[in-house]
């Protein structure tokens, strides 16, 4: 399975016999520079058809083929002169990758009345076919190679394709345990999952993963003991009489790792309590906290917010973390703030200057500890949830940026949004609940683009703009 952290971009130059096949050239050349200065990762078409540019219809199959081998991510199809319509909508079709459409603006006439190009009139013609054949794609604006919408647009074209290919090829979620009785709300249509969207349900048995998390633990005591005094130097520790819950969570976390590694997952879903926590003498989000500075992650069984997680960290090109928060409560004075409340944040979220905690558990009453407490750092925040039920699959996107607010306990930032009265409704009206995907950045463009690339999910856009 391609475990790429970004994609790879199948670039196919488009010209045609008419027009200026000097000029195409000269457009792909830039194009191709351009590309290498913002770091995207392709292959073009080189030494496969001749001057590395399509023209004519018979290049479809070296060209499908030659993509097929480097295992392309998306297929980038510029318009350098006109457009040799039939061969892109073939193209498209046979390599059923994420597809992008640009064209440079053309320019004015020549004094004596011809035009070097009309890329503009190729598209339409281009656009078309890709419809008639039932290709969906993304299209930039008809701009200028310097023009900002190029460079914007294929970041976010490939942000899009990368999250949507978690999907398109098949997602692997290691599910520890089983769901929480009394939690309905995260109730999944498993077989509905692995049928429509690729997604596969690993099932690992608790009463095993805990039995292997104390055989790690006996195996590496003095391993172990040095982490957990370590750790203590590091965060604030509290409820513990001695280091051998602490001990016992870094376990956990190990083993969770372990499950990733071995069985190629792409995020894990695990039944937070009461199973876990009874056996450790400890609640174990400290784990959750530590594993999800890497890998997606969903507590509380929440499969759909596994996916929700994912998502997420693909479209962000995994430049932070990605958290499985909560819409908790709104800002006491402000109508528009939100609080974005969990457990088992990851410790990388942390907000300077403060200090990780783990202690006991803020409204349950027990005499174990293990709870993370700390805020969230502040900035832009990009949220997502995917969801569906009785067959209706939606993602819902938006965007906020962090606000001051109370001080609260567990992992926590108040972020304020452009109407939360709007957001609140989506929501509450469904099919979605209260869990939602959260990471740092702008990203709410690729998800809901990524939706075009995934038959059966349907994007919601939580912003009014």
């Amino acid at each position: 399975m391609n475990k790429r952290t970004r994609p790879l971009l199948g670039l196919c130059p488009i010209g045609k016999f008419v027009f200026s096949h000097k000029d195409a050239l000269r457009l792909k050349g830039e194009l191709q520079a351009k590309l290498r200065e913002w770091q995207v990762d392709f292959v073009d078409l080189e030494g496969v058809v001749p001057a590395g540019l399509v023209r004519d219809q018979a290049h479809v199959e070296p060209v499908v083929a030659h993509f097929r081998a480097k295992e392309v991510d998306a297929l980038f199809m510029p318009h350098c002169n006109f457009g040799t319509e039939g061969a892109v909508g073939m193209i498209g079709k046979k390599l059923g990758v994420p597809t992008l459409v640009w064209g440079p603006r053309d320019e004015a006439p020549l004094p004596d009345g011809t035009r070097l190009r009309d890329s503009l009139c190729g598209m339409f013609a281009s656009t078309k076919v890709l419809r008639k054949l039932g290709v969906p794609f993304t299209y930039i604006e008809n701009c200028r190679m310097n023009d900002p919408q190029l460079r914007t647009g294929v970041d976010m074209f490939l942000r899009a394709a990368h999250a949507a290919n978690t999907l398109r090829r098949g997602m692997r979620i290691g599910h520890v345990g089983q769901r929480i009785d009394f939690f309905w709300t995260t109730i999944a249509n498993e077989s509905e999952l692995l049928e429509r969207f690729n997604v596969e349900v690993l099932p690992i048995d608790m009463v095993a993963f805990i039995d292997h998390t104390l055989q790690r633990l006996a195996g590496n005591r003095s391993g172990y003991e040095r982490e957990a005094r370590e750790f203590r130097q590091r965060i604030v520790v509290e409820g513990f009489a001695d280091d051998e819950p602490l001990m016992r969570i870094l376990a956990v976390r190990d083993q969770m790792l372990a499950h990733v590694a071995d069985n190629g997952l792409d995020a894990l879903a695990f039944e937070s309590f009461p199973s876990i926590v009874d056996k450790m003498g400890a609640y174990t989000m400290f784990a959750d906290s530590l594993v999800g500075n890497t890998v997606p992650f969903s507590s509380e069984s929440d499969l759909h917010g596994a996916i929700s997680t994912t998502l997420l960290h693909h479209a962000a090109f995994a430049a932070a973390p990605v958290y499985l928060a909560e819409f908790t409560v709104r800002h006491p004075t402000d109508d528009n703030g939100i609080l974005l409340w969990h457990g088992g944040a990851p410790t990388e979220m942390c907000k300077p200057g403060e200090k990780v905690k783990i202690g006991h558990h803020w409204i349950l009453p027990s005499p174990l500890a293990g709870m993370p407490h700390f805020p969230l750092r502040g900035g832009d925040i990009t949220v997502a949830r995917f969801d569906g039920d009785t067959g209706d699959y939606r993602l819902a996107v938006g965007e906020g940026t962090s606000m001051d607010g109370p001080h609260t306990l567990n992992n926590y930032v108040w972020m304020k949004v452009d109407n939360w009265p709007r957001w609140e409704r989506i929501t509450m009206e469904g099919p979605f609940i209260h869990h939602t995907a959260m990471t740092y950045g702008r990203y709410s463009a690729a998800l809901l683009e990524a939706c075009k690339y995934i038959p059966g999910l349907q994007p919601v856009r939580l912003n009014e703009d």
